[in-house]
């Protein structure tokens, strides 16, 4: 059993409107004169990043990262970075642009191909600083220490975890999501509902199963990472139906960039578990958004764990605004499944695995790739067999 668990961060955090002018003292904090930018051309377009190299003039950058990021975009950003030699590198965006700065730190420093660093703690050490800056309001990689990316050779998402690759600085500026389009909103936002219930229904840091030997990123529900579960919870529960419809309503933005952040502290620490296991290998398939696959399985998988989470679970039924006074527990406990449902509805995020144009005959194989990252299996409340994950699939089918 074990007695402790620890807590991590990016080095520095710095949150509120125009937080985004703070940039030169970060470089300045950080003794970096060469940062280089990664983004998209979406961003680009609209002027998110000339609004960055309004504060690091002649800043070079890369903006070609696409949606849910392949080889071949961490490969085409790391050789534009290279042929700069840069002393910190700027991810501006949502989780995708913000993971490919991530990949690219570690290849400036320590060189080979991003695959050699899938997996837990494969960055032999340090890698070029990382400054943060997102766009959306969900994947919380501005705190956290993954870095997602498509194996499109394998046929699934895949992803890179190092306690080094956590940002040095975060700069989160709500003003800065103004832009961000409802659907993105809508995905984002109930991608950080997934991190938080993830990581507050996770396994108890006592009775993780880790074996000997093994290492593990991941220290399953603790309470630091509990109160930082609920507050985001609370958070998207009062903001995001408000930041996906009316776009410009600055106290719903910032209540989202605060629940997103939070978020990304809770899981980053405790776990993320079943339903990201279950989405990576549908996102690679059908190339829907990280956000979108995530929340449309997320009702099913909690009705998978809910035998053992009963407690966890009508506790978050009243964080979401359900009134549970007098019901018993396991009618309390599914008011939780239907006021996340209600939610995924609200910001018209599909309800079938169909709806995605998932084909039945995918299911099986799915199974078998989302049983096989162990990492997730093994801190879920409930660790599941191939044939329950497919059942899984076949309910949200």
């Amino acid at each position: 059993m074990r007695t402790t668990f620890s807590f991590s961060s990016s080095g520095r955090l710095i949150f509120g409107n125009h937080s985004l002018k703070q940039l030169p003292q970060t470089l300045k904090f950080l003794g970096a004169q060469k940062p280089f930018l990664i983004s998209d051309p979406v961003l680009n377009r609209v002027g998110l990043v000339q609004q960055v190299r309004e504060q690091i003039p002649n800043c070079p950058m890369f903006c070609e990262i696409g949606p849910e990021p392949t080889l071949a975009m961490i490969l085409d950003a790391y050789h534009a970075a290279q042929k700069h030699q840069p002393d910190a590198i700027i991810g501006l965006g949502g989780g995708s642009n913000m993971d490919a700065a991530k990949l690219v730190s570690i290849l400036l420093t320590h060189g080979g191909h991003p695959k050699d660093y899938v997996g837990e703690e494969k960055v032999p050490g340090p890698v070029v600083p990382i400054i943060a800056i997102p766009t959306t309001a969900g994947t919380g990689s501005e705190v956290s220490l993954a870095a997602v990316f498509t194996d499109t050779d394998a046929g699934i998402k895949v992803s890179t975890l190092s306690e080094y690759l956590r940002p040095k600085m975060a700069l989160v500026d709500p003003l800065l999501t103004l832009s961000c389009p409802p659907k993105v909103s809508a995905d984002s936002g109930m991608d950080a509902l997934v991190h938080a219930i993830e990581a507050f229904t996770a396994i108890d840091y006592q009775k993780f199963p880790v074996p000997d030997g093994a290492v593990s990123v991941y220290q399953g529900k603790n309470p630091l990472a509990d109160s930082m579960a609920e507050q985001a919870i609370k958070l998207i529960a009062r903001h995001l139906v408000r930041a996906v419809q009316q776009g410009d309503d600055l106290i719903a933005r910032e209540g989202m960039a605060l629940a997103a952040t939070l978020a990304g502290l809770a899981f980053s620490n405790a776990a993320v578990a079943l339903v990201h296991a279950m989405e990576y290998p549908v996102g690679a398939a059908v190339h829907c958004s990280h956000g979108e696959g995530n929340a449309l399985l997320l009702p099913h998988v909690m009705r998978f764990n809910k035998p053992a989470r009963l407690k966890e679970f009508a506790t978050i039924a009243t964080w979401l605004g359900e009134d549970i006074s007098g019901l018993p527990l396991e009618e309390a406990a599914e008011r939780a499944i239907v006021a996340v449902d209600r939610l995924r509805e609200a910001v018209k995020i599909p309800a079938r695995l169909r709806d995605l144009k998932v084909q039945p005959e995918q299911l099986p194989a799915f199974a078998q790739k989302a049983i096989s990252i162990t990492r997730l299996m093994r801190v879920n409340p409930i660790y599941p067999t191939q044939e329950e994950i497919e059942a899984i699939y076949k309910s949200a089918y």
